[in-house]
Parts: structure tokens; C-alpha cells; sequence
């Protein structure tokens, strides 16, 4: 997708600017607006497609801000062939604003616009602009389930694996359990593939990490996500032998009501991991039943005939996978008034929510798939319980078929943004441990690493995972450059590409979310090996000090509405260089971020916006000042009309524009 083809077309997203109630109720009307540029083509007419109950619909938009007579000559809502329009007037901005009402007919309603013009009929969907016809799966989306509460939407997300984040003088009193290997927090390297991954044994605990919440706190971080707290046989505790206490060997129950409660002293939140998909083989409900067919917690498992064999989450013999078609699991995970989805989330504990680990596989084995209720169960209970609760769940393939607003939040997954963002910075080498050796990794596939893609692969992958989440949704997604259970960003990137990778994370749609570690430039060629412990004492580990950059993203994502409520519209996405324009009545931001030096890219001032403080009447080449930027710097310059960028990547820069609104109907 070339420059041209992204910067002439017609837009229209989720944001305010563009629909009037993002959370409406079944049967209300809502106002949604569509913008065509004045380099579009002359516009013979406007109509908006809903489908109802799985029924297309069309209803004729109206210009904003015309006579109400330009509207005449449109057709009525009943879906027959588009008649001809009127062809109005370009406004001096250089923008047309088009009005329609969509009736929410269904709890997730979908609607695409259609524009006539030249003969032709033009469709502009979720993924973009297109002279075919297009499936509804591409959709823009409204639910009627409501929208999250503001304060997820406005995240910033520091994720913590507790064993290797911060060890406290108490974790010595605790001796090694029987399953542990042992290992030095500044001297042991991290063994990053076979057996004794799930075993080395750090022995960070919750008190280590109470005494570093001021690190946290001064990155600009507002939720600590915590990788599991449970007791179990493995360092990364996914495994639960209980899910009614906190392992002692992180402090227990006391340290953990400690911890959240300094937390929130801190005005931040703080959110668990639980697994639904599957429990630990020490789970006292598995070794109930294991091999005991007349053990009530038998049905909680998928089990072959005497309770001998059963299914296990990718046949990891450790980790028996729930069977949701359980009535007494449901009633102990989650309707209970102790059950486990519930617990945390009341005193003294006041946990703010939960990510919920193998969202997508929950429920779901061979023909069955109650993934949906389980997950609408678990939902209504949770926010029973704490109403503005976050609710988020792990996906990483194609997740938008799962999320539609009705169950879980938003997505931690990785097709959207983490893939193809790997992809456009890739290095070209397989990444590269914490020992400086490269080895294969790439998300699972049978590759070395990511395939090196251009900056219109990155905009058409983006938009292809991005375009089935209703826009409620997708400002939940958690845009990560890497987790704990991938390799490190800065392992597969060229160099310097973290810091431009950081800085979409941070200015694109959805909820930061940074990996311990990640502000230190740690590396690691899979999960296991990026789980590296915090290099608190050993200054020789640190291989680039990012502490700065993500306090200054984070602040200017806190102080500019725009990058969390407002729209989003691509400007350019062509090799080396990307640019977006996040819109909003209250100021809008231009974020220009390139892997490698460029020059000769041209937008008109029309397209991208007025730059805030510019005169339109003074002289050419204005130079815009960078609210915040990294790298080896961009340069922007306004020369008449037009906004100039050229820069030596990889480098990334935000700029201040002016507020947009929809002119009165």
C-alpha cells in the first residue's frame, strides 16, 4: 500500500470524532460520519450498509455543514440501486464530512460505507478502502455491552515475572523447594531451552518487588501485571498446585495484601494472571481424581476410562486441561462466592482485575467450544464483583473473532501488531540470546527469524488483524514489542530498533504494555531466555538504558487525549517510513517513525493537518519542534503547503497538530 493510496482515501474509525456513542443500547441511533478528501474524485453520493440480522441495509448519508437541500436526489433506506446524488462544493479545508444514522439492531452491530463517484462504487471498511466488494468480516463494529472503564483504556502496563524481577533479604529463609535448580541472581546465565527451563529457580519474591515500585512508578507505568502468584512446581507458576493462596515463596497471603496495598497508595493498579484453560498436575482437584473415576473434581478434567489418561495443554503431561461443560468447576472457579476468579478481587486482597492466560483455548476441545460462555460467565461474576475490573485474555493468533465486547476487554496478542512490527525491523539473523548467540525463533514458525517487510506489509498486516475488533476493543489490545513468552525485541531488531518499536507501542491504539527488563534493552532469543533477572546490581547487563524514552512516551500518551481517545489515520507507509495521524477535537498528534535514513517524502498540509503553533500566512520551512523523539532524529518542515520529512534512522518523532472536529449538521 503506497503513499497515494493511503492518504487519499476516505476515513472513518471508532473514535468520538466519527461515531457519537461508541456504547450504545440495542435500538438507539447513532450518528457515524465519514471524511473524503478533496483528492478522492467528485462524490456522486454516500451511503452507509449496516447489515441486520444478517441482512444488508443501506441508509444515504448527508454532507455536514451543506444546505439540507444537497441532499436531494439521494435514495431512501431500502437497499434498492444507489440512484444519482449531488456532486457539492469542495469545503476550503479540503475535506468532505458525510453523516449517516446507524439503528443498533444487534448487540454487535457491523457497517461498512459505501461512496459512489465516477461511476464506481467504492467501499471503505475496517481494513481500508477497496473497489470490490468485500466480506463483512472486515466490518466496523459497535457492541452494546459497554465500554471498559475509562482508567483500562488509559493504561500503561508494566508486566512483572515474579521470580525474576527482585529478590529481598526475606527469600533466603525460604529454603529451595524439592523441584527447584537452584541459580544466582547475577552470575547463573539463563538456560533458554530443554528440561531444566521450567525448574531454575531465582527466588525473586513480592517483597523485592515492593522495594522497586519507584522504578515502576518512574517509567510512567499505572498497572502492574503480574505473571502468576499461586503456588506450584515451576518458576513460572502457570502450573497451580492451589488458587486460594499466594506461594509462600513469594511472600504468602500478608506480603501480597502488602504489596497491592503500597501499590495503590501509589494511585496505580494492579492486575493478576489466572489460568482458566488448565491447572497444575499438584492441583489437589487433579490428584483427587486422577486415577479415582468416584472423585466429584473428576469431571473437571478431560479423562479416558479410569481417570488413567487425560488431556494436557499441548500435551505438557504437568499442566490437565479444565473441561468446562463442568458445573461444579464453574460454581469453584467462578461463581462462588470464594471461588477462584472472585477471591482476589474482593478484601483484603483488592486485586483490579485479570489477564487471563490461554484465553483462546479456554473451553474449547474438539467439538466442544464454550469459549464464548465461558468467558461471558466469567465476565458478568468479575464485574459482579468490582464493575470497572480489567479483563483481559491472551490470544496470540487471529483473536477478533473472540473479542467482540461482550466477553473479554481486549486481546495480549501478537498478529496485530507484535508480528509485524518484528517484521519491518527485523535484523535479517535469527535473534540473539543473552549469551550472544543467535538461534531460531520466530513466534513458532519453522524459520531462523522474522522475514524483513516493508512499510506497506506492516500497514496491510496491522490492518487485516486489527479491522475485526470493535474500536472498544482495540483501545484494550495490549500492543507489546515482546513478553515472556517471546523472544526480546531488541534480540530480532536492527539496531536501534527497539526504541522506534517503543515508540508505536506507545502511540498506536491500545494499552502500552512493557516487559520487566525491556527498558534496559535486555536480550533473549525465546521466552525462556528473555526471562532474564533484573540486571538491579549489575550495570555490565544493562545494554541500553531506554528508562528516559519510556517516561517521556508515557507522558505524553497521559498528556495528549488524542493518543488514547482519539481516531486513528495513516498518512504514509511506504519502505522505510510510517506515519499516522492521531485525531482529536482537543489537539491531534503526526507520529513519524523510520527504520532507515530517508528524504523525498511530500504530504500536503491538507492531508496530514495543520501543525499546531504554525501560521499558515508566515514563511516556508517552518521547522516543527518534536514533542518527544528517538533516535538519530527526523526533521519537519512546513514549506508552503506541504510538510517535509527526511531523517537518518531508525528514528521515530512526534508532532503537535491542531484539534479537529466534525463541522454542525
Amino acid at each position: 500500500m503506497g503513499d497515494n493510496a493511503v492518504n487519499t482515501q476516505p476515513h472513518h474509525d471508532g473514535s468520538v470524532l466519527y461515531v457519537d456513542d461508541p456504547a450504545p443500547g440495542l435500538g438507539d441511533i447513532v450518528g457515524v460520519r465519514l471524511r473524503i478528501p478533496a483528492g478522492f474524485g467528485p462524490v456522486e453520493g454516500v451511503w452507509l450498509r449496516s447489515v441486520r440480522d444478517a441482512e444488508p441495509h443501506y441508509d444515504a448519508a448527508v454532507r455536514l455543514g451543506a444546505h439540507p437541500a444537497s441532499a436531494a436526489g439521494h435514495p431512501g433506506a431500502d437497499g434498492r440501486e444507489p440512484g444519482p446524488g449531488v456532486v457539492p462544493s469542495v469545503p476550503e479545508d479540503g475535506w468532505e464530512w458525510w453523516q449517516a444514522p446507524l439503528t443498533i439492531v444487534n448487540p454487535v452491530q457491523n457497517y461498512r460505507w459505501l461512496v459512489r463517484s465516477e461511476g464506481r462504487n467504492h467501499w471503505i471498511n475496517a481494513a481500508g478502502h477497496s473497489t470490490r466488494d468485500v466480506p463483512d468480516v472486515r466490518d466496523f463494529r459497535i457492541g452494546t455491552h459497554g465500554a471498559p472503564a475509562e482508567w483500562v483504556r488509559r493504561s500503561v502496563m508494566y508486566q512483572v515475572f515474579p521470580d525474576r524481577f527482585a529478590r529481598s533479604e526475606q527469600a533466603d529463609a525460604h529454603p529451595v523447594p524439592e523441584w527447584a535448580l537452584a541459580c544466582d541472581w547475577n552470575t547463573t546465565p539463563v538456560i533458554g531451552q530443554g528440561p531444566q527451563t521450567p525448574y531454575q529457580f531465582y527466588g525473586g519474591d513480592l517483597t523485592g518487588l515492593r522495594s522497586k515500585l519507584d522504578h515502576i512508578e518512574a517509567l510512567g507505568a499505572t498497572v502492574v501485571y503480574l505473571t502468576p502468584m499461586f503456588p506450584a512446581r515451576s518458576n513460572h507458576r502457570y502450573d497451580a498446585s492451589d488458587f486460594s493462596g499466594v506461594d509462600p515463596l513469594l511472600g504468602g497471603d500478608a506480603e501480597f495484601v502488602k504489596l497491592i496495598r503500597e501499590i495503590h497508595a501509589r494511585g496505580l493498579k494492579v492486575i493478576g494472571d489466572l489460568t482458566t484453560n488448565h491447572s497444575g498436575d499438584a492441583h489437589e482437584w487433579f490428584r483427587n481424581s486422577h486415577r479415582n473415576p468416584g472423585a466429584p473434581e473428576s469431571e473437571y478434567y478431560y479423562y479416558g476410562e479410569g481417570n488413567e489418561d487425560y488431556v494436557a495443554w499441548l500435551g505438557v503431561d504437568s499442566l490437565p486441561k479444565f473441561n468446562w461443560n463442568s458445573e461444579g468447576l464453574r460454581r469453584r472457579f467462578v461463581l462462588d462466592d470464594d471461588s477462584m476468579a472472585a477471591r482476589w478481587l474482593k478484601p483484603p486482597f483488592n486485586l483490579d482485575g485479570w489477564r487471563i492466560d490461554v484465553g483462546n483455548m479456554t473451553g474449547r476441545m474438539g467439538a466442544d467450544d464454550l469459549n464464548h460462555e465461558v468467558a461471558a460467565l466469567l465476565r458478568a461474576r468479575i464485574h459482579e464483583i468490582k464493575p470497572d475490573a480489567m479483563l483481559l485474555a491472551e490470544s496470540t493468533s487471529d483473536a477478533s473473532a473472540d473479542f467482540q465486547g461482550d466477553t473479554w476487554q481486549g486481546a495480549m496478542t501478537y498478529t496485530n501488531f507484535t508480528r509485524p512490527l518484528w517484521q519491518w525491523l527485523a535484523s535479517g539473523e535469527a535473534p540473539e540470546g543473552s549469551d550472544g548467540v543467535r538461534r531460531p525463533w520466530y513466534f513458532g514458525l519453522p524459520q531462523a527469524g522474522p522475514d524483513r517487510i516493508e512499510a506497506e506489509d506492516f500497514l496491510a498486516t496491522h490492518l487485516d488483524f486489527a479491522a475485526g475488533f470493535p474500536w472498544t476493543v482495540r483501545q484494550c489490545n495490549m500492543n507489546a514489542i515482546d513478553t515472556h513468552d517471546t523472544a526480546r525485541a531488541a534480540s530480532a531488531m536492527v539496531p536501534g530498533g527497539q526504541g522506534v518499536g517503543v515508540f508505536l507501542q506507545f502511540t498506536l491504539p491500545g494499552i502500552p504494555m512493557v516487559f520487566m527488563g525491556d527498558e534496559f534493552g535486555l536480550k533473549g532469543f525465546n521466552g525462556e531466555d528473555s526471562r532474564t533477572p533484573m540486571p538491579w546490581d549489575d550495570p555490565a547487563r544493562v545494554l541500553e538504558d531506554l528508562r528516559p524514552l519510556y517516561a517521556d512516551l508515557a507522558g505524553l500518551r497521559s498528556g495528549h487525549p488524542a493518543l488514547v481517545d482519539g481516531g486513528i489515520r495513516w498518512v504514509h507507509a511506504e519502505g522505510d517510513v510510517l506515519a499516522f495521524v492521531r485525531e482529536h477535537a482537543g489537539g491531534s498528534v503526526l507520529v513519524v517513525a523510520a527504520r532507515a535514513p530517508f528524504s523525498g517524502v511530500e504530504l500536503p498540509l491538507g492531508l496530514v493537518g495543520r501543525p499546531a503553533g504554525v501560521d499558515p500566512a508566515g514563511p516556508d520551512a517552518a521547522a516543527l519542534a518534536p514533542l518527544v523523539h528517538v533516535g538519530g532524529g527526523i526533521h519537519a518542515a512546513v514549506r508552503g503547503d506541504v510538510l517535509v520529512l527526511e531523517g537518518s534512522g531508525p528514528a521515530a518523532a512526534a508532532y503537535a497538530l491542531d484539534g479537529i472536529q466534525a463541522p454542525a449538521p
